[in-house]
Protein backbone atom coordinates (compact mmCIF):
# COMPACT_ATOMS: atom_id res chain seq x y z
CA UNK A 1 0.00 0.00 0.00
CA UNK A 2 1.34 3.31 -1.33
CA UNK A 3 1.74 5.67 2.22
CA UNK A 4 1.75 9.40 1.50
CA UNK A 5 4.22 10.20 4.88
CA UNK A 6 1.77 11.10 7.24
CA UNK A 7 0.55 6.86 7.96
CA UNK A 8 -2.85 8.16 5.51
CA UNK A 9 -2.70 5.82 2.04
CA UNK A 10 -2.81 8.51 -0.47
CA UNK A 11 -6.16 9.00 -2.26
CA UNK A 12 -8.05 7.53 0.92
CA UNK A 13 -9.66 11.22 1.19
CA UNK A 14 -11.50 11.09 -2.29
CA UNK A 15 -12.73 7.76 -1.29
CA UNK A 16 -14.45 9.24 1.56
CA UNK A 17 -15.45 12.25 -0.07
CA UNK A 18 -16.82 10.37 -2.25
CA UNK A 19 -18.82 8.26 -0.15
CA UNK A 20 -19.92 10.75 1.66
CA UNK A 21 -21.28 12.47 -2.03
CA UNK A 22 -22.91 9.33 -2.63
CA UNK A 23 -25.23 8.83 0.81
CA UNK A 24 -25.94 12.38 0.96
CA UNK A 25 -27.36 11.62 -2.87
CA UNK A 26 -28.99 8.54 -1.48
CA UNK A 27 -30.24 10.24 1.50
CA UNK A 28 -32.02 12.78 -1.08
CA UNK A 29 -33.32 10.17 -3.64
CA UNK A 30 -34.83 8.75 -0.26
CA UNK A 31 -36.46 11.44 0.17
CA UNK A 32 -38.05 12.23 -2.93
CA UNK A 33 -39.26 8.41 -2.80
CA UNK A 34 -40.44 9.28 0.69
CA UNK A 35 -38.20 6.17 1.96
CA UNK A 36 -34.65 7.18 3.35
CA UNK A 37 -33.63 3.78 4.72
CA UNK A 38 -34.27 2.66 0.96
CA UNK A 39 -31.74 5.74 0.15
CA UNK A 40 -29.40 4.99 2.54
CA UNK A 41 -29.33 1.09 1.59
CA UNK A 42 -29.02 2.20 -2.01
CA UNK A 43 -26.28 4.74 -1.32
CA UNK A 44 -24.10 1.60 0.98
CA UNK A 45 -24.79 -0.37 -2.47
CA UNK A 46 -23.39 1.97 -5.08
CA UNK A 47 -20.98 2.82 -2.18
CA UNK A 48 -19.48 0.00 -2.46
CA UNK A 49 -18.98 -0.60 -5.86
CA UNK A 50 -17.30 2.67 -5.74
CA UNK A 51 -14.50 1.51 -3.16
CA UNK A 52 -13.78 -1.99 -5.67
CA UNK A 53 -13.80 0.53 -8.52
CA UNK A 54 -11.10 2.90 -6.66
CA UNK A 55 -9.32 0.72 -5.03
CA UNK A 56 -9.17 -1.52 -8.77
CA UNK A 57 -8.35 1.28 -9.83
CA UNK A 58 -5.72 2.09 -7.66
CA UNK A 59 -3.80 -1.21 -8.14
CA UNK A 60 -2.27 -0.25 -11.77
CA UNK A 61 -2.81 -4.12 -12.76
CA UNK A 62 -5.18 -3.69 -15.72
CA UNK A 63 -6.55 -6.77 -17.43
CA UNK A 64 -9.07 -9.66 -16.83
CA UNK A 65 -6.91 -12.95 -17.04
CA UNK A 66 -4.05 -11.95 -14.84
CA UNK A 67 -2.29 -15.35 -13.79
CA UNK A 68 -0.71 -13.71 -10.15
CA UNK A 69 -3.97 -12.18 -8.90
CA UNK A 70 -6.74 -13.89 -10.59
CA UNK A 71 -10.19 -11.93 -12.26
CA UNK A 72 -10.01 -8.35 -11.15
CA UNK A 73 -12.51 -5.50 -11.86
Amino acid sequence: MTQSGTGWPRGRTYWILGTLVLLAGGVLFGLILQNVWLGVLLAAVVSLGWLLAFESSRGRNVGVNDPDNGVEL
